[in-house]
């Protein structure tokens, strides 16, 4: 008598969500999408809607440049998005040391999912970008790890758990990249990587 594993290995979902203005967490975001997508997980990539009035943005050119170059490239995140994955990674540049408003703006509409369970024990990790070195950017992972301790999600930091963590400056709250360095550094982009390697992972173990 022959014993067959009937066993099947799902893929797990994953929602990378973010807020960029003028492109470096955008930058973040492809990098971390492409590292779960390595480690077999399927990735919906989303940024979410702009809220600045076109006087805000014309004013920066790189803002209106990003904006215009973005508007194609990348859906609108929908509550749909939440709903559908079973991990996520959010991503915000600093502002003041928090969030931006665009990204607290999806998550403050996120009230009924909540109320659903919907994030309950899913894992979920972040990213950020500030201008300078000291300008914020682990008080803006702090500030947006509240919104998972809130949902009842499982935070999964990056940690000091790879060469490249340490290769992009050592931060264990999550990748970062200090836009007054000019563009997002390979190393940077590396530790993007394996920051959703590392969540598409766990994920996957969570769902075992």
């Amino acid at each position: 008598m022959t014993s067959t594993d009937t066993t099947e290995t799902t893929a797990p979902k994953i929602a990378v969500v973010y807020y960029s203005a003028t492109g470096n967490v955008h930058e973040l975001a492809k990098a971390l999408a492409e590292g779960a997508e390595k480690a077999g997980a399927e990735v919906r990539l989303r940024r979410v809607a702009e809220l600045a009035p076109d006087a805000a943005i014309d004013s920066n050119p790189a803002w209106r440049a990003h904006v215009d170059a973005i508007s194609d490239e990348v859906p609108v995140a929908t509550l749909d998005d939440l709903s559908w994955a079973d991990a996520y990674a959010f991503g915000s540049p600093t502002r003041y040391g928090n969030i931006a408003s665009q990204l607290k703006q999806f998550i403050d509409s996120t009230g009924g999912l909540w109320q659903q369970g919907t994030f309950h024990d899913k894992p979920f990790t972040g990213f950020s970008s500030a201008h300078n070195a000291h300008g914020g950017n682990e008080s803006t992972l702090l500030a947006l790890y509240n919104t998972a301790h809130h949902w009842g999600s499982l935070i999964v930091s990056p940690g000091f758990t790879d060469a490249a963590v340490y290769g992009a400056g050592g931060n264990p709250y999550g990748t970062v990249h200090v836009g007054s360095s000019g563009d997002v550094s390979d190393e940077t982009l590396e530790a993007a990587r394996y920051q959703g390697e590392r969540l598409a992972k766990i994920a996957h173990k969570l769902a075992a």
